[in-house]
């Protein structure tokens, strides 16, 4: 017998013997040195100061040597309840030595499950993962989830308690591996995605015990399987598809449907009955359901797997979505989560812009609004829906991503009021920094102006008129607010004439957009905006143009050819810009 073995030996013996004398205080010593041992055997097998295969050797002896002592017969059952309460978190981190250290280490915990109390195994396991170091790899935890899977089983009275006071610390802990999945090389890390199912598992079987009878159960095991779909999707891959549709099995059985998933209503439901009476923050370990309602969805939409029964409802929930706004707004609103997620792969935000390009297209934009209607309660989520569509314009990799994107942009605005559309497209672009997108909203606005302007041949007595009997447009996008958008870009708010090169796109843009509006005014003989009084033309020559004149002319003599003025872009903005002032000039000739 080595050193370390028989060192073991006699600190076994002696918190056996401590433990039968009833010497509480000598257990708790004995106890201690026991703890302190097993963690300098497994420091020092991860040091790699010495041969690894005899310290590999060393840890394994241990392992096996603890396994048969508690296996033993003659183990008292006290001794056992007392060292359940310290030895899990030190085996647990001799499983990182080694495969077979692994195995061992993780009877040992399963077998403390197994004969002692679910109740304290629970808490004594959630707090070996708590109190773990940042450095432990993924074999250090998969044990312990893999017991805890047991002892949540093993719950009879009050399982749902348990089992709400533990998910926060497995979800901590799964989400610390899963978020960055490319940075984690441990080969455990499949080994902890299964224990994550297997929790799942143990999930299922408590409400099946309880004959479906404890819906905030039902609530909560629904929420941690749409959380751990949303961290689970972070990889992509044969056996994570595997995965997923396990997950959504749970789903199913829980009641969830897929028009609840994708419009988040039932998820919501779940959520709304947990949070009943509770002023804790455990609620905040569920931080992804939203991102994993949509994305099971998606991962069902996705699969080979998928009967013809489930595509067909797939199909019906697409086609329902298209023919009603309100909820289609739900929908929009639930897919935000994955455009705006950085962990999420590509090509998964792909299949999102994919489903709600789809959705999208089945939807008649011809129908009139409601006007009755009361759409103030959509807005900040259909604006955030829309700047994370931006996102996916912007920083897709993929031009046919991009477009695609850009797209389903356009019919999102186009499926909402026309009021709405302009204060959303207004508030988006006073919300940029980028100058390209910018561009690319004053742009949507001109489409807009174009699209609603009165065709030739239109009689001013279609349009009410004003107490100053100027004629007003039924639409919003042709009133003077639409000059705000040119303000915005031309006087920026912060003050001083916009930053050049850095904003010429924008700057163009709100240019061409001053001249499309100047333009159909004046060869319309009309004045929705504004555009053509005097005051607002002396406006915009005076604390617009003319600034921009003198940026222009400024980087122009700083450039020391023309070739420079394109390449930053300011050849076409300088004659936009002065084809801006001669319209103007000639409009204020006219005015006297």
């Amino acid at each position: 017998m080595n050193t370390n073995s028989l060192r073991l030996q006699q600190t076994l013996a002696l918190c056996s013997q401590s433990i039968a004398d009833g010497d509480f205080k000598k257990s708790e010593e004995s106890i201690s040195i026991l703890v302190r041992f097993l963690d300098s055997i497994s420091d020092f097998a991860s040091s790699g100061s010495q041969d690894e295969q005899e310290s590999e050797n060393s840890a394994f002896e241990v392992v096996s040597q603890i396994y048969d002592y508690l296996i033993s017969p003659s183990t008292d059952q006290a001794v056992i309840d007392a060292l359940a309460f310290e030895l899990p978190k030190a085996v647990a981190k001799l499983a990182c030595v080694s495969t077979r250290c692994f195995e061992n280490a993780e009877r040992i915990i399963n077998h403390f499950v197994k004969i002692c109390s679910p109740r304290d195994m629970v808490s004594i396991l959630c707090e070996a993962m708590t109190s773990s170091s940042n450095g432990f790899n993924a074999s250090y935890f998969t044990p312990l989830l893999g017991a805890l899977a047991k002892a949540f089983e093993a719950l009879q009275r009050r399982p749902f308690e348990q089992v709400k006071a533990a998910l926060p610390v497995v979800l901590k802990v799964l989400e610390a591996f899963l978020s960055n999945p490319e940075d984690e090389k441990d080969t455990g890390f499949v080994d902890l995605l299964s224990k994550s199912i297997i929790i799942a598992h143990s999930l299922e079987a408590i409400c099946i015990r309880l004959d479906h009878k404890d819906k905030k159960l039902i609530a909560l095991f629904a929420l941690y399987v749409l959380q751990i779909t949303a961290l689970i999707s972070n990889n992509v891959g044969a056996q994570i598809s595997t995965m997923m549709s396990q997950l959504s099995h749970f789903l199913q059985y829980c009641g969830l449907t897929y028009f609840g998933l994708i419009t988040g209503h039932e998820v919501d439901m779940a959520v709304d009955l947990l949070s009943q009476g509770d002023e804790d923050d455990h609620m905040n370990c569920f931080s992804y359901v939203r991102c994993g309602a949509i994305l099971t969805v998606i991962w069902r939409d996705l699969s080979n797997e998928v009967d013809d029964s489930t595509k067909q409802d797939l199909e019906a929930v697409k086609l329902e979505l298209s023919k009603n706004q309100t909820k289609r707004w739900d929908a929009i609103g639930m897919l935000k989560h994955i455009f705006t997620s950085i962990s999420l792969p590509w090509e998964l935000k792909r299949h999102g812009i994919d489903l709600l390009f789809c959705i999208m297209e089945g939807v008649d934009f011809r129908k009139d609004h409601d006007a009755s209607s009361d759409y103030s309660v959509y807005i900040p989520s259909l604006y955030a829906s829309l700047q994370a569509i931006q996102l996916v314009i912007v920083y897709a990799s993929d031009p046919l991503l991009r477009k695609k994107a850009f797209d389903t942009f356009k019919m999102v605005l186009a499926d909402l009021p026309p009021s709405l559309r302009f204060d959303i497209l207004l508030a988006l672009t006073r919300n940029s920094e980028l100058s390209s997108m910018i561009a690319i909203l004053l742009d949507c606005v001109k489409e807009e102006m174009h699209r609603e302007y009165p065709q030739k041949g239109s009689k001013e007595n279609e349009f009410p008129k004003s107490e100053n009997n100027m004629l007003q447009h039924s639409s919003p996008f042709w009133t003077a607010r639409v000059l705000d958008f040119v303000e915005f870009v031309l006087k920026p708010p912060n003050g001083g004439p916009p930053l050049l090169p850095e904003f010429s796109d924008a700057v163009l843009s709100a240019l061409n957009l001053y001249r499309f509006v100047l333009i159909t005014e004046s060869s319309g003989n009309t004045n929705y905006s504004q555009v053509l009084s005097k005051n607002m033309l002396q406006k915009v020559y005076r604390e617009w143009l003319e600034p921009l004149r003198a940026l222009v002319s400024g980087v122009r003599a700083e450039s020391q050819d023309d070739y420079q003025m394109a390449s930053c872009g300011l050849n076409p903005l300088e004659f936009v810009l002065y084809r801006c002032i001669e319209l103007v000039e000639e409009n204020l000739k006219h005015q006297t």
